[in-house]
């Protein structure tokens, strides 16, 4: 099995990439998140999941190992395929749905492109309990600390910003003061939106 890439990249788009490795090259399957980390990249390393069907052999690859522990775990639930774990991958950051997944936050689940209530549902009861296996992110929150960002997000939604946007706001006024209140969160983040 391919666990792991590291070559120059040939081309990107924001779910696939042509990866030149010795002379070879790989066809990778990647989430948008991936792809944004890749943005100013010419070379790259990737871990890697090999999906194997009768019809196909699909490449996945992952910015990190949590990326790839999450998707392994998607693809691990009844209904959920690697297109469908990739999708989720793209429409949520990891520490969002480690979030949403120990807070029972359906309707957060089910803002994700392509999921809807039963899925939602079927994530939150087989995965609740396993998503604390997953590496660290480089984030270190705390679950009272991730439900004042999920509170957060929420509130900037409410406002009428996009979900994503939300998200970014809200991490980068986290990364810089974790254990911020989320009256300040909230006002931070509206003033980098703002800017």
């Amino acid at each position: 099995m391919i666990g792991y890439l590291h070559g120059k990249i040939i081309s990107k788009k924001p779910t696939k990439l042509l990866l030149d490795v010795g002379g070879v090259g790989y066809l990778v399957n990647i989430s948008i998140n991936t792809f944004e980390k890749l943005s100013d990249k010419t070379e790259v390393s990737l871990f890697t999941h090999l999906s194997v069907r009768e019809d196909a052999m699909d490449l996945y690859g992952f910015f990190s190992v949590a990326e790839k522990e999450v998707f392994e775990l998607l693809i691990g639930v009844s209904g959920i395929g690697p297109k469908s774990a990739q999708s989720i991958l793209s429409g949520i950051q990891i520490d969002d749905l480690k979030d949403a997944l120990k807070a029972g936050n359906v309707s957060r689940l089910i803002s994700i492109p392509g999921i809807g209530r039963k899925t939602a549902e079927r994530l939150m009861i087989e995965l609740r309990d396993r998503i604390d296996s997953v590496s660290e992110t480089g984030e270190t929150v705390t679950f009272g600390v991730s439900t004042v960002r999920g509170d957060a997000i929420a509130a900037l939604v409410n406002l009428g910003y996009n979900q994503k946007i939300a998200e970014r706001a809200v991490r980068s006024v986290t990364d810089k003061s974790p254990n911020i209140s989320i009256e300040d969160l909230i006002k931070e983040a509206l003033m980098n939106l703002n800017a």
